[in-house]
């Protein structure tokens, strides 16, 4: 995972640091990349990706429920009253 986000983020941390330690700013920049990926992944987020590849499968379920409930109603519609 390497997002531009995560490399915007690592590096406005590394330039927090005291000016005494700038030295050390490029490892401190990937060193807090890292923390920051590791904690990400830790979270078992899912990407965009498949987010959208779900909201679509949703998309067509949602389509095909709606579709079966008319379908009901038109055969409970022919069916005799009771």
């Amino acid at each position: 995972m390497n997002t531009p986000g995560i490399e915007e983020l690592a590096r406005k941390l590394a330039d927090s640091v005291p000016p005494g330690m700038r030295a050390l700013q490029a490892d401190m920049e990937r060193n807090f990349r890292a923390l920051l990926e590791a904690g990400i992944a830790r979270m078992n987020l899912v990407t965009r990706e498949e987010f959208d590849v779900q909201q679509r499968v949703l998309e067509r379920t949602r389509e095909k429920v709606t579709a079966l409930e008319a379908a009901i109603a038109e055969l409970e519609a022919k069916l005799p009253p009771g």
